[in-house]
């Protein structure tokens, strides 16, 4: 991810990652805070939109509270990650989140994509975000989830210098590793937490006319089915199931009781480590794992 990657091997993939306590496998639960930033992002206009609006808004003024609660019911800790614009406009929402014991995680500002944006802006974006997590909630995360999960080439050297640990927006793994910031000798590493579209429940349930989805919104029972099987085979591999959650779609009463039994089913594997991610990030930085490198794909002439 580094700006000056040059033309390499793509190395081997990453290898099993051996997990703390005896545990066979490992499990995190991430929410991002998305709320209007995200649906402004796409067409600012719909800042007009009152019921798109309310929408949005749902996950601060009512999944956020129901996705606390049900975590403090199975005494889970888990990863908020969240733009800059949201901890701004529900401060009291956020701070109830790290008074829980929940990590805090960067998520953009206006949940902005960056692909296409240049260094600069990126760079813009990243310490917008930073400035507002400050001020809500004074501290300074160690973990990112680029919004839509778009990263650069660039973005793990920017985070590395703002003292990141780790990133969670790549998907060519089921286990975290360390990548390098680049090619070449004295090249640094960010530990990198795998997701994947299958594992999130924007693809199951998001739907605002003539802003996003398909128009096609899941019966949560399909979802359940869908991460229960990956689950169940991410422990039996021996490696880790990360699962994207928005509060503004599954704190809803029917998907928020399938999230319940989820981890329920989760918490009845006793050897299953289900832990904020960066737990998870800090006990891969521990391992010593060599970091692999992810060249600039290169395209013929």
């Amino acid at each position: 991810m580094g700006e000056d990657s040059g033309l390499h091997d793509v190395t081997a993939p990453a290898a099993a990652v051996s997990w703390p306590d005896g545990h066979r496998a490992a499990a995190t639960l991430g929410f991002d805070m998305d709320g209007e930033d995200v649906a402004i992002t796409v067409d600012p206009e719909s800042r007009h939109r009152l019921s798109a609006m309310s929408h949005q808004a749902y996950g601060a003024l009512t999944g956020v509270p129901r996705v606390l609660e049900l975590l403090r019911r199975h005494d889970v800790r888990a990863t908020f990650f969240c733009p800059g614009y949201t901890a701004e406009r529900y401060p009291d929402v956020l701070r109830r989140v790290r008074d829980d014991g929940h990590e805090i995680a960067h998520h953009g500002f206006m949940h902005e994509a960056m692909a296409g944006m240049t260094r600069e802006q990126e760079t813009a974006v990243l310490d917008r975000g930073l400035e507002a997590l400050d001020r809500v909630v004074g501290l300074r995360p160690v973990g990112y989830r680029a919004p839509m999960w778009e990263t650069t080439y660039a973005t793990a050297e920017l985070l590395l210098d703002r003292g990141f640990l780790y990133d969670s927006s790549l998907m060519d793994s089921d286990v975290p590793y360390e990548l390098a910031e680049r090619p070449g000798e004295g090249a640094r590493s960010i530990v990198e937490i795998p997701v994947s579209w299958a594992l999130d429940d924007w693809e199951q349930f998001a739907f605002v006319p003539e802003l996003f989805g398909p128009g096609v919104i899941e019966d949560p029972a399909k979802s359940l089915a869908m991460w229960t099987a990956e689950l169940t085979e991410a422990h039996r591999h021996g490696s880790c199931f990360t699962l994207t959650v928005h509060p503004f779609l599954s704190g809803r009463l029917g998907r928020l009781r399938a999230l319940e039994t989820l981890i329920e089913t989760m918490q009845s594997m006793s050897d299953l480590w289900l832990a904020p991610a960066g737990e998870l990030a800090r006990h891969v930085r521990s391992l010593g794992l060599t970091p692999r490198v992810f060249p600039r794909p290169e395209i013929e002439s």
